[in-house]
């Protein structure tokens, strides 16, 4: 199935699961350069809209909404992708609402979120800058083929992911900050995951105790595009 019919399923999908004013700015607000976005990026790079969220919702400590063109969510990590044109981000703003787009993308990495803007003048004139920026940026989150997807748990394809950033060594305390679970759970699966043969634990010399575990690289690991 093409580009189209998945986007009209995806959306439809999204609408038929909102209400009130979540569904109403779907509908309004996934626009030209939204629709610009899926196409000439994200679909030639990941070929699915999988844990992608079109006009997302997010509350700000006043509990006053706030919509994000675009959120992906696979596993704990957390992107926000705005579409901007010139014009109506820089061009035709003022003073307070410029300060105000400042305050909320900074809110938003408050939150959790990894903020990235989308120029939309390269999804007209190069789109292929923006998929060649984004690739190395969501790469570490797309480590394990789709095949080998269901031989680990969630939380394994986390580790994962988190060792493919750290550039291959990780230490159970690092999972303990990101991934906000016990030194005993981080433990547990990392020994598990040196039993799958995609970890060797490092032992240190002067304590004769695992230290940290180095991620075993494989080409067969990453995602190809």
């Amino acid at each position: 199935m093409g580009f189209t019919e998945e986007h009209c399923r995806w959306i439809e999908d999204h609408i038929s699961r909102r209400t009130g004013e979540r569904r109403g700015r779907l509908e309004r607000g996934h626009g030209h350069g939204e629709r610009m976005f899926l196409e000439k990026v994200w679909w030639p790079m990941m070929g699915h809209f999988n844990d992608l969220h079109p006009e997302y919702e997010v509350l700000d400590w006043r509990s006053k909404p706030y919509f994000v063109d675009f959120v992906w969510k696979p596993g704990q990590v957390k992107f926000a992708f705005e579409v901007k044109g010139y014009g109506p981000h820089v061009q035709n703003t003022d003073r307070t609402r410029y300060r105000q787009e400042l305050n909320r993308e900074t809110y938003l990495q408050i939150a959790g979120y990894r903020v990235v803007a989308i120029p939309y003048d390269d999804l007209e004139a190069n789109p292929e800058l923006t998929i060649t920026l984004l690739r190395p940026l969501l790469m570490p989150y797309l480590a394990l083929r789709t095949d080998e997807k269901e031989a680990f748990s969630r939380l394994e394809r986390d580790i994962l992911r988190i060792a493919v950033r750290s550039n291959g060594c990780i230490r159970p305390v690092d999972l303990v900050k990101e991934l906000g679970i016990d030194l005993r759970t981080a433990r547990k699966y990392m020994r598990s995951l040196c039993e799958k043969r995609k970890f060797n634990p490092v032992v240190s010399q002067v304590s004769g105790r695992i230290c940290r575990y180095e991620y075993i690289h494989s080409f067969n690991d990453i995602q190809l595009w």
